[in-house]
């Protein structure tokens, strides 16, 4: 996105769906007839419109970027409000499409990793509060415009929204994607941006580096053998991060790999595409049960 139309243009990552309309606001808004559920939606307006989702206002660069994600569980429809400077208020519909998940049944895991005792309790209260501290900063950065790439090349060992059976007791849906890989494969930025966390024991995710993307943006890297940055540290997109592990909740070493808008998971995979060809193929034995 490095050339923008003097126009409204509301585009769901991957190109697969739109909105647009000419600068005279009388002009009709031509609208892709639904959204899915887990998307990243990157748009732009007339520089000085604002912009609203519900009854939500969104960030909205000096240039008219602005980005808002779609939940896991969203259905109906989502209400598009666009005010540009001339003061005129254009509001769309667009429905949400239902979106089928799998379910995966993991087990093997420590007892306590699935049943915490009062002790792990107040461990995993304190890593929330820190995550969603993390989840509420909204920054003016733009990186979440940038082409995005895979953190780490490897099998795709769980899928985003698939409801988890873990040792035999349903959980929450997977927040996120994994990849599994050798234990010490380097883990790499997927964006540029400033890292929010880094903390080498969380009690769920074990090894979690955050990084800010910008706009309520941010990118979630689970189950890290070691951490190679610090807090308000700037990143590349592709700079290592981190190195490929099994610590927290965890079969097998693995990226666990998320995607936030706020506190909204999205499918990382809706925005990195298919994962490039890789070598040696790996049996996908690692895996994630919460995030």
């Amino acid at each position: 996105m490095h050339s923008w139309l003097p126009a409204v243009v509301l585009q769901i990552l991957l190109g697969m769906f739109a909105v647009a309309m000419a600068e005279d606001s009388s002009t009709p808004i031509r609208l892709a007839d639904h959204m899915l559920p887990g998307g990243l939606v990157i748009g732009q307006a007339t520089p000085g419109s604002s912009v609203r989702v519900g009854d939500r206002s969104l960030r909205v660069s000096h240039d008219g970027r602005f980005v808002f994600g779609v939940g896991r569980d969203a259905t109906g429809t989502i209400e598009i409000g666009i005010t540009p400077p001339d003061g005129s208020d254009i509001l769309r519909t667009v429905t949400i499409k239902a979106r089928d998940y799998h379910i995966q049944r993991i087990d093997g895991l420590a007892t306590r990793k699935v049943q915490p005792n009062p002790d792990d309790q107040a461990k995993i209260e304190a890593d929330w509060l820190l995550l969603n501290d993390a989840k509420a900063t909204d920054t003016a950065h733009l990186a979440f415009t940038e082409q995005a790439t895979w953190p780490v090349i490897g099998p795709i060992s769980g899928v985003f929204g698939s409801q988890r059976i873990l040792n035999g007791i349903p959980r929450s849906p997977h927040r996120g994607v994994d990849v599994a890989a050798p234990e010490g494969t380097p883990v790499n930025a997927m964006l540029s941006g400033v890292v929010t966390v880094a903390d080498a024991d969380m009690f769920y995710t074990g090894g979690t580096v955050m990084v800010d993307h910008g706009h309520g943006v941010q990118s979630l890297y689970a189950h890290l053998s070691a951490i190679d940055v610090d807090v308000g540290q700037q990143l590349s997109r592709g700079q290592k991060l981190g190195e490929i592990g099994t610590t927290g909740r965890s079969t097998g070493p693995h990226l666990h790999l998320s995607l936030y808008w706020f506190d909204t998971a999205l499918d990382p995979a809706l925005v990195l595409g298919p994962m490039p060809r890789h070598r040696p193929r790996l049996k996908p034995s690692g895996r994630t049960a919460k995030d």
